[in-house]
């Protein structure tokens, strides 16, 4: 491009920026994460949590304490600044209040990891317990996208409850581009929880699900399209799904009144916009499958 055509472009694109400030963040006082950091916490969580799968550096012999602590101690560094970041972005916490509110989030966050460790391993037993495929819990934890995705759901998670700002997004959405699995932080998942072949799945921000339910690729646990918009924020948009449910590829069950009873299965395409009893099979109705063959006389070229 000849110099006029670039200042011309330059113009424009900062014309945008000074028009729009709040969006393009060219204030130098506004606050934002870094997302690259909040990645690299969620890397750093899985090596503590399932060491000697991921990097070189891995807990010896019989005494793993110090390599837990010097990860944790390191881990807390970079999550306190990012949290200082989030805060200051949202703006809703005094600047003399900030370190006491990492202080308070770190300490809840950091008591909770072993909890959050426990569920995790449900999770790994119930993958290999619902997949005939997995030759191992090891092959499980080591290359299951489901079971990655919903490793950063649990740490997002824990802090989605502590209202922490844009974090936890970051970390939800960091798993969705690795994996294609879209689950929110604010949803409620119980134990043993396992998705097969894990790609396409939605799983809403007010959705609860309970222990030993299994989803395949493709199922949505989605709201009812609204115009309301952010009217309808924290009011439970989306469906519960009781324990020892199952429900089948590219099924969608919407609706924050939608109840899935427990030990229900839903068959693969369904469309569920309201609740299921107790032990209920659901299915589309009246499904065909059209078989044509190829008449090699008169069809030479044919197509559906």
């Amino acid at each position: 491009m000849d110099k006029d055509q670039l200042n011309n472009i330059v113009a424009g694109i900062a014309k945008n920026y000074s028009e729009r400030e709040e969006i393009f963040f060219t204030d130098p006082c506004k606050h934002f994460p870094n997302k690259q950091a909040i990645e690299d916490i969620v890397m750093d969580l899985r090596r503590v949590m399932f060491p000697r799968y991921f990097g070189d550096e891995t807990p010896t012999g019989t005494n793993p304490e110090y390599f837990i602590g010097e990860s944790l101690i390191r881990i807390e560094d970079s999550l306190r600044r990012e949290l200082r970041e989030a805060l200051l972005f949202r703006g809703d916490v005094p600047e003399d209040k900030i370190e006491a509110r990492v202080d308070e989030i770190c300490s809840t966050f950091f008591n909770r990891l072993p909890e959050v460790q426990r569920i995790l391993l449900t999770d790994v037993q119930a993958a290999f317990d619902g997949d005939p495929a997995a030759q191992s819990k090891e092959e499980i934890i080591f290359s299951y996208p489901g079971f990655f995705a919903i490793f950063v759901y649990r740490i997002a998670h824990e802090l989605y409850v502590q209202n922490v700002p844009l974090i936890p997004r970051i970390m939800s959405e960091y798993a969705h581009g690795a994996t294609g699995v879209d689950i929110n932080s604010g949803a409620e998942i119980g134990e043993y929880f396992f998705i097969d072949h894990a790609t396409g799945v939605v799983i809403g921000e007010t959705t609860n699900i309970g222990a030993h339910v299994k989803v395949y690729q493709g199922v949505t646990l989605g709201a009812l399209s609204t115009r309301a918009g952010q009217a309808l924020a924290g009011v439970k948009r989306h469906p519960t799904i009781e324990d020892n449910v199952t429900i089948y590829s590219n099924a969608s069950v919407l609706g924050g009144e939608t109840v899935v009873g427990e030990g229900s299965i839903i068959a693969g395409s369904a469309f569920v916009i309201s609740s299921v009893p107790k032990g209920s099979r659901v299915s589309l109705k009246n499904q065909e499958v059209n078989v044509r063959t190829p008449n090699k006389e008169h069809d030479k070229c044919w197509e559906i």
